[in-house]
């Protein structure tokens, strides 16, 4: 008896195959860094991750997450994220973070489900210290952040690219320089 090849999946369910979870928790919990970087805002929820823990990076205004037994992040879980938004998202977190499948259970139903998640790449890291704080960060930091973010997006766009880790040191930089004093002549 021969059989018929399976008929291809509907639209809807093509579209979903190749959709991502992806679990956030620093500068990528504020809609505008998402917006600013995959130029929409996907469906997301409260999320924790067990057993990591995230760290503040000296030098640095954003988050660590690394493996920490009895510890755990919260942050939130951003669904339907598409290949091609997923390969921002690695172009943007660069060689500093090793995306990796993690197990997450969301906040309001406690519903376990797989992501990725970006964890830090050096686990020996002397420079990790500290918990991170996701609303200090926002009074102290995201104005700047987003503007080296768009920055970023902006010198993704052109033949000879930076890498954002790159982009976000010449920031910093330009931003910690005090401005030249002109001398005035009397």
């Amino acid at each position: 008896m021969a059989t018929t090849p399976p008929s291809p999946p509907p639209p809807a369910l093509a579209a979903a195959a190749g959709a991502h979870n992806v679990f956030v928790y620093g500068s990528l919990m504020a809609d505008e860094v998402v917006r600013t970087i995959l130029k929409r805002v996907p469906p997301a929820a409260p999320a924790l991750l067990p057993n990591y823990h995230r760290f503040n990076i000296k030098g640095r205004i954003y988050p660590a997450i690394l493996p920490v037994e009895s510890k755990r992040v919260a942050g939130r879980v951003i669904t339907g994220v598409t290949d091609e938004e997923l390969q921002l998202l690695d172009a943007f977190e660069d060689v500093e973070y090793t995306r990796t499948r993690v197990e997450i259970s969301l906040t309001d139903s406690s519903e376990k489900m797989l992501a990725d998640a970006y964890v830090w790449s050096d686990a020996e890291d002397p420079n990790l210290y500290g918990e991170w704080d996701f609303e200090e960060w926002k009074k102290l930091h995201m104005k700047d952040f987003l503007a080296m973010t768009n920055g970023f997006m902006h010198e993704l766009e052109q033949p000879e690219s930076k890498t954002r880790v790159e982009t976000y040191e010449s920031f910093m930089q330009q931003h910690e320089q005090p401005a030249p004093r002109t001398q005035v002549e009397g």
